[in-house]
């Protein structure tokens, strides 16, 4: 049976990273990906030049059980850490909207670096190979942790296993359960997985006014929750045929609730209340005319149809509204409140939110309560926001693992 000092499950962007990194810190290495392409979620990201990270990257970017828990990976390994590696590789990438960094040419130059990285660490990689059963036990020598990993390639031994596999999202990619059954047969818990940086949708009934809008897009600010625990964001909406995504709604979906509310400010960028009242004193022109001055026509138009009741400003001219009447529709438009029924789930989710405890593992090490199983990236109950931060944890998290690795394995090592 062949020996390796560490087992990764997963090619993704945490494994790859992981597999590199360890291997250069001397230990040997066996990756293992069911899959027949490594990495195909950093080559679908960023429309193919994947958003790698972001320079605002801090742990207020990231939700979890426990918030605090990514601080320490994150502040060890930073975007700065990243592109210096991208430099040295003679990648280039470019940042955009928000401090989102992107490859100049490919995301198909990031996979090329981290391959690369492992072919000259030694890692020893089996892919496609489906992870079969897992065994632990001990050495009755030192006493320290064993893995037996069952595969389509026979059995291995380890002194460490490293689950890598990410989460639900995105099934097309080959996502499975895999990391979640692992840490339900090592005894630890687990937060409850769901989608998220998904697009919600409602009721087709009630949703049947706004369907012809799917297409539209324009900046709005999307809320959830209430005092304290209120989450806001200021980001692009884009309308759909069965609901709400763009960015403000993949971002809020992250921390949205089955039967929670959600209030979106249509037009977050003027006091529309003050708008209306000032053109009351100049303007005779329709609301519907002076609001298309605001807001898009379309959208306008779907407002007017849909609203029937008796005292509907919208079709009077401006300056023979009341000002009770404008207040109303004011307060309408900058906070509409809508219940979403559901989301579009794991197919169209960009990442996983939930997973592995983090009461069960080390910030430090990614090593969990079982001795020698570390869980990293998207398997972790760690979620980043929209732009490159879910990136950043598969990084962060990887290196934290990776010198956890070098410093429990090499003495052990070195004695044998």
């Amino acid at each position: 049976m062949e020996q390796f000092d560490v087992v990764i499950v997963g090619a993704g962007a945490a494994g790859l990273f992981c597999a590199a990194l360890t291997g250069q810190r001397g230990l040997k290495v066996l990756l293992i990906d069911h899959n027949t392409k490594v990495a195909e979620k950093i080559r679908i990201s960023g429309g193919g030049r994947c958003n790698f990270s972001n320079l605002d990257t801090s742990p207020a970017n990231y939700l979890s059980n426990n918030p605090n828990f990514c601080r320490s990976a994150l502040s060890r390994f930073t975007p700065r850490h990243f592109t210096d590696l991208l430099q040295q590789h003679g990648i280039g990438f470019h940042e955009k909207h928000k401090g989102q960094l992107f490859c100049d040419r490919s995301a198909e130059d990031v996979i090329g670096m981290l391959l690369t990285d492992c072919v000259a660490a030694g890692v020893t990689r089996w892919q496609p190979c489906r992870v079969t059963g897992i065994l632990s036990g001990s050495d009755t020598a030192t006493g320290s942790s064993r893995y037996e990993i069952a595969c389509d390639r026979g059995h291995v031994q380890s002194r460490a296993l490293v689950i890598a596999t990410g989460g639900l999202s995105i099934p097309k990619s080959g996502a499975t359960d895999f990391g979640y059954r692992m840490a339900r047969q090592f005894g630890l818990r687990l937060v409850e997985p769901r989608p998220a940086l998904v697009p919600l949708t409602f009721d087709s009934g009630s949703w049947a006014p706004y369907a012809n809008l799917a297409g539209l897009s324009l900046p709005v600010q999307i809320a959830v929750g209430e005092r304290r625990k209120k989450i806001t964001f200021l980001e692009d909406l884009l309308f759909t045929h069965r609901g709400l995504s763009g960015p403000a709604v993949l971002q809020i979906s992250s921390y949205w609730r089955a039967g929670q509310p959600i209030r979106i400010n249509l037009a977050p960028d003027i006091d529309l209340l003050q708008t209306l009242t000032q053109a009351k004193i100049h303007s005779r022109k329709l609301i519907a005319n002076e609001l298309a001055r605001q807001l898009p026509t379309r959208l306008v138009d779907v407002w007017i149809q849909q609203d029937s009741a008796a005292d509907n400003p919208w079709q009077r001219p401006i300056n023979e509204a009341s000002d009770k009447a404008l207040a109303r529709l004011a307060e309408r438009l900058s906070r509409w409140e809508l219940t979403p029924t559901g989301s579009e789930g794991y197919g169209k989710a960009e990442v996983t939110a939930g997973g592995v405890d983090t009461r069960d593992l080390s910030s430090q090490t990614l090593e969990s309560s079982q001795a020698g199983l570390y869980f990293i990236g998207e398997v972790v109950d760690v979620t980043g926001w929209l732009g490159g931060y879910n990136f950043q944890w598969a990084w962060a998290s990887a290196h934290a693992c990776a010198e956890g690795l070098a410093t429990k394995l090499q003495p052990a090592r070195q004695i044998d």
